[in-house]
């Protein structure tokens, strides 16, 4: 399966909420299923669905395949401790989430964007996979020559008033930030049940 590259707002109606890695709209105009049967009344959603549900939002937030995904389920599966925990450490700590928690980017996509096209140094060193795990006491930076881009002055102009997770240092300034301790998976700005996630590949593992 290609990576997600159709109507955003149509992902996010379909699961009913806002997926905030996705788009950067606020709330939903028309927040009902789309379709021309969408504004009918549903019936009780099954567990299987509620499930599904569950999975995709984290999916489509973080912009991950399902293949990339069960692998990080897998690996959530085999850390010690909370399976639920790991796997959200595991996926806010992939470089691309972290460039956007910083302000970098509007978006996710955005900020896998300026990745892939080498405008993110991590330690001093170009990073060009989004998928990198950052570690605790890296330092994640735009590099210089990016800096004297129209596009990367005004984020990073935009980054000063972001709001931006404890776990995370980043001065505009400077265009540099660190990744103080390990992300918190109380501070994801996504509200999703990940027992349900991990229900959903019990029987697949």
């Amino acid at each position: 399966m290609a990576r997600y590259r159709g109507p955003r707002i149509k992902v996010c109606r379909a699961l009913g909420t806002v997926i905030p890695g996705l788009t950067t709209v606020a709330t939903l105009d028309r927040p009902y299923p789309p379709g021309e049967h969408g504004t009918r009344r549903r019936g009780k959603l099954s567990d299987y669905k509620i499930r599904l549900m569950e999975k995709q939002k984290l999916r489509f937030h973080y912009g991950v395949l399902e293949k990339q995904f069960k692998r990080y389920v897998s690996e959530a599966v085999r850390r010690k401790g909370p399976t639920g925990q790991n796997l959200m450490t595991m996926l806010e700590s992939r470089l691309d989430n972290l460039v956007w928690r910083m302000g970098l980017a509007p978006t996710i996509p955005a900020a896998r964007q300026m990745v892939v096209h080498g405008h993110i140094l991590i330690d001093g060193k170009r990073a060009d996979r989004p998928s990198i795990q950052v570690k605790p006491g890296s330092e994640i930076a735009v590099c210089a020559k990016s800096q004297q881009k129209a596009f990367i002055q005004e984020r990073l102009a935009d980054s000063a008033s972001r709001v931006r997770p404890s776990f995370l240092e980043f001065d505009p300034a400077k265009a540099s930030g660190k990744l103080v301790i390990a992300p918190d998976p109380a501070e994801v700005p996504l509200e999703v049940n990940t027992q349900a996630v991990i229900e959903y590949y019990s029987q697949q593992l």
